[in-house]
This record gives C-alpha cells, structure tokens and sequence, in this order.
C-alpha cells in the first residue's frame, strides 16, 4: 500500500479555506497512487486554541459532521484531526479516519495532552486501531508519541503502520521531530508516517518535514521545511 504524508499551512479558524487545501492534498496524493493520507493536528481549525475555546462552533460535532464531506468525497482514504465534541463539556483531539468511500472507520482522541491543551480538551482512553487493505493501523497525536508505552502496545497488537498527526515547529520541534518518530520505527518495528503543519501554526511555526520511516529507523519520504505538499511511500503488511 502507498501512503501519503501530508503537510499544510492552515488560516487560523478557518473551516472552509483548511478543508479546500486539505481536500486538494488529498487529490495530490491520490494522483501519486496513494490509498490513504495523514493530516496535521488540528487539520481544519489551525493550531487556535484560545479560538477553540472560546467558540464551540470550530468543534465537529460528530464523525458524521457535513463540514468533513469534502474529504470524506476525496477518494482517498483520509486521516484528519479535529476538536471533536464528546458527552461532557471540553472537546477531544480527535483523528477521524474515513475509508476512500467515505465510511468512518474509526476515531482516535489524544490521550497525552500537551500542557496548555489541559483544561481546554478532554484526554481520550481507546486505542483507534483498524485494518485497512489487509494492513493494522495505530494512531498517535504529537505529544502522544513521546510516550513509547503506546506505541509499544500498537506493536504487541499487531499493528503495522503507526499515524501520527502532529504540530512540530522550528526550533526545539525540528530535533524532536527528527528523532522521536525514526526511534518509534527503530524501538517498535513499525512503519511511521508524520503529517505536521508548515508556517504560521497558532503560536509557533510548523516546520514542515512530513515525513514516512521503515521499520528500523530507515527515511522513506520527506517533504521539505516551506511548501504545503505530500509526500508518499509504500508499505508492506
């Protein structure tokens, strides 16, 4: 299976412009024969977390949510992250995976929440995982990712290919990104696929790299630190 990675710059709030850039991604990675593409963190708000706290209106309501059927109509098989309304009063990050005909898979909320998103999010506690073309997924969120608990238990569950949707900025966020994800492919035995913003991201800037690792550690595909792009690789079962 090829997989694409990808990486954008998302307007701060703004649904409608984020889903058009995100669905013309799609289309990108789907020309270069991908059956499935991972988005950043907060695929359709941007980074704005003051903006999500305050207006419930950039929340999803649900997998079901109409402002989700562009992607859900790409084509593709797509991995998107959003502030995703639960049953008490604080959102979820969610990852929300729909299959290449629209149907909901499954839906991942991040569990390790990242100082400043506790009080404004609600930590998740299931695990995602799903089969896709014969293939075990896991699922992380940025922070997530450095905890090797969960990606450890992704692996003893069979999983193959471990999504992660991050925010990864200039500065410190380069050396983080360069090794926590090749050392969940070495320690795990896992595919890695990373989606990350580019440019202005709420408070920091996205440094691009989005980025497939091989099991042991090996560089797929890497996108470049500046443009809104994908990049794809395959995958073995």
């Amino acid at each position: 299976m090829k997989i694409a990675a990808a990486q954008l710059t998302c307007i701060p709030a703004g649904i409608p412009a984020n889903t058009e850039r995100s669905v013309a991604l799609a289309a990108e990675a789907r020309e270069q024969g991908a059956e499935l593409v991972v988005f950043p963190e907060f695929t359709l708000t941007g980074y704005e977390l003051e903006a999500m706290d305050a207006d419930p209106g950039l929340w999803m309501a649900d997998a079901d949510d109409p402002r989700l059927d562009p992607l859900r109509s790409a084509g593709i098989a797509v991995a998107v992250n959003v502030a995703l309304r639960t049953t008490g009063p604080l959102p979820a990050i969610a990852t929300l995976v729909y299959g290449p005909d629209g149907r909901h898979v499954t839906t991942y909320a991040k569990q390790h929440l990242y100082g400043h998103e506790q009080g404004v999010f609600a930590a998740g506690e299931s695990q995602g995982r799903f089969e896709l073309g014969g293939i075990r997924f896991s699922l992380g969120v940025c922070y997530d990712n450095h905890f090797p608990q969960l990606t450890g238990r992704a692996a003893a569950d069979g999983c193959r290919v471990h999504l992660a949707s991050s925010l990864y900025g200039t500065g410190d966020g380069i050396r983080e990104r360069a090794t926590v994800y090749p050392g969940i492919a070495r320690e795990h035995g896992l595919y890695v696929v990373l989606g990350n913003h580019v440019g202005p991201a709420g408070p920091w800037t996205g440094c691009g790299g989005a980025a497939l690792w091989a099991p042991g550690g090996a560089l797929l595909a890497e996108a470049d630190d500046r443009t809104p792009s994908v990049v794809t690789a395959e995958v073995g079962a």
